[in-house]
This record gives structure tokens, sequence and C-alpha cells, in this order.
């Protein structure tokens, strides 16, 4: 595991003299990356887990840190774990240079107390934006407010603008579940860069060895084809998806039951209702949206949804463009 001594915990200037700039994650004494079993667990991924770690060494009061795990108990074989190890590596060499702050920020890579590798990173708020999707969808409340909507939206095209324009990296996973809210949406961070893929001057992956993954229901249609072009706005598409998701409560192409079958014991989502034959054949299309729902303040929302999702890419603004687009109305 040769590329975790790559990396150099940045301290703070006072924890320098102490600890010794010169100091790798894996032997710098003032990162110590308690077991998971004593850390708030705050989300999972595939063969990762996520914690809350609390630091007041001292009874000094610092910021708290989230910290991603390769799950210790991973229903896989040891190929497989190499290839989430690979990922939590290939994440921090990426995350560590990335400066934004609608970007979760890098703090340490190391080992946990139990041996485990561990990336630690800014923390951006306990709740995704689909733990937050969820908890509206259970309390049958509806869309979220267009102007909370319109929030998100110019917060993560800031951030997508500096990967795709000044870092030259597409995302790779735009989906409400890589998104981070701290509060009643002060901030709005992307996270989870561990298959970012590089873009070179005309915002393509052109990379021979780079491999598009994504999440299914949020892939566009150059994504799901064998010799399809991957471009930035591969982003964009998952991106208008993400703003559907807001409107709708909803995963891209899966139907749910509607707030109208409450009291329909049919109602409740299980497998066998679910139909692969539309699915698949949905995948890579712009999901229709009820507009009954919606007044006229969507509109913006709608139109920004729209345009993301076109299936084709040069038809898709840029991260750019809906910044400048946003920016005007949106604080």
């Amino acid at each position: 595991m040769e590329e975790v001594n790559n990396f150099k915990t940045p301290n703070k200037v006072s924890e320098k003299k102490k600890c010794g700039v010169s100091s790798t994650p894996t032997s710098n004494p003032c990162v110590n990356i308690p077991a998971s079993p004593f850390m708030q667990k705050l989300g999972f991924g595939t063969g990762v887990s996520v914690y809350l770690m609390k630091r007041s060494p001292r009874g000094l009061s610092h910021s708290p840190w989230a910290v991603k795990k390769i799950k210790s108990q991973c229903d896989c074989d040891s190929q497989c774990e190499n290839v989430y190890q690979k990922r939590l590596i290939d994440e921090a060499k990426i995350l560590k240079d990335l400066h934004h702050p609608n970007i979760v920020g890098y703090r340490a890579f190391t080992k946990a107390s139990d041996g485990s590798l561990c990336l630690a990173m800014e923390f951006g708020g306990e709740k995704s934006l689909n733990d937050l999707i969820e908890e509206r969808y259970g309390a049958h409340q509806g869309p979220f407010p267009a102007a909370v909507i319109l929030k998100v939206a110019v917060n993560m095209a800031r951030g997508l603008k500096y990967l795709h324009q000044e870092k030259k990296l597409l995302h790779g996973d735009i989906k409400s579940s890589n998104v981070v809210i701290k509060g009643d949406f002060e901030t709005v961070k992307i996270c989870d860069v561990g298959v970012s893929l590089p873009l070179d001057e005309n915002m393509t992956v052109t990379d021979p060895e780079a491999c598009y993954i994504g999440t299914e229901p949020w892939k566009p249609k150059e994504a799901l084809e064998e010799d399809g072009v991957i471009t930035d706005k591969a982003d964009i598409f998952a991106f208008g998806l993400t703003l559907w998701e807001m409107m709708t409560l909803s995963i891209p192409h899966v139907n749910l039951p509607s707030d109208d079958d409450d009291n329909d014991e049919d109602a409740t989502f299980n497998e066998s209702d679910f139909d692969d034959e539309a699915y698949y054949e949905a995948l890579g299309t712009r999901p229709p949206i009820n507009m009954d729902e919606l007044d006229g303040s969507y509109q913006k929302v709608i139109e920004l949804f729209s345009v993301c999702t076109n299936e084709e890419p040069r038809d898709r603004p840029s991260a750019a463009q809906i910044v400048d687009v946003l920016d005007a109305d949106v604080p």
C-alpha cells in the first residue's frame, strides 16, 4: 500500500511544531482515527461507510471530520476489496488537490486504530440531499420549494464549473446522495470524487484507461452506449436529474407509489411491481414531471431541468453557463 505514504496531512501551524510537517498520515501521531464502533455512522455506499469523527483534543473545540472507511465486513472477495481500496486511494489523491467552497475538503488519509484505510474529509453536514428527499417523501410534504431547488442548483453548478474548467475533471457520479447539506441549506457541497475522470482541453474523456462508472438511473444516453463519447455534459445530465429528484422525491425512472395511494395496501413498492423493460428503455431519457404539483414559481427550475436533460450532449449547457444564468437570481 505504497500509495498511502504519498500523502501528508495538512496541519495548523501550531500542530506542525509538535508533529513535524514531513511525517506521513500513517505515521503522524496527530491523526488518530478511532475504530468504527466509536464513531457515529453517517451513511454508506458500495464497499464503504462514512462516519462522523468528533475532534476535541485536550479540551479544544475542533471542527468534526467525515471519515470514509472500507467496510470491515464486505460481502466480496479480496479482488473486489482491492477495487474499493484503489477507489479510496484515488479519491484521496484527487480530493487533496481540490479547494472550493462547494466541494467537500480533504483533511487526511491514514489508517484507523483497527488498521483500516481512512479518508478524513471536511464535515459537510450530517445529511445528504438524498436523505432530505427521503424524509420529505416519507412526510408527504411534496416537492421542495423552487427557491430551495435553485439554491442547490447554483451551488452544485459552481462546484461543477470548478471541477470542469479549473481542474479538468468529470465528477462521474452526480446524484442526490453525493451532495451533502448543512443545516437549512446553509451550505451545499459535492462529495465522492472517487470515480472522477480526466477531461482534455475539449472537455472530453479521452484516456483509454478511463471508465465512466456513474449510477445507472442518472446515466446519460452516451454513457449507456458502447462507444459513447463522454464529456463534461455527462455530469450536466445527472445534475438535471438531481433537480428532478427534488421536484418529484423519486429515483429517476423508478416509479414509486403516489401520495394518492396512501390508503391502498397495493401502493407499497415491491420488487415484483418493478417493470424492468420500461426501466431500461427509459434510461438516458428525460423523465416526466407532474405539472399539477408545480406552480408558476417552478418555471425556471423546469426550464433548467429540461435543457440539462437533453439527450444530445451538445444541447446541454455547460456548468459555467448555468452559473451565469443563476448567479444573478440566487444568492
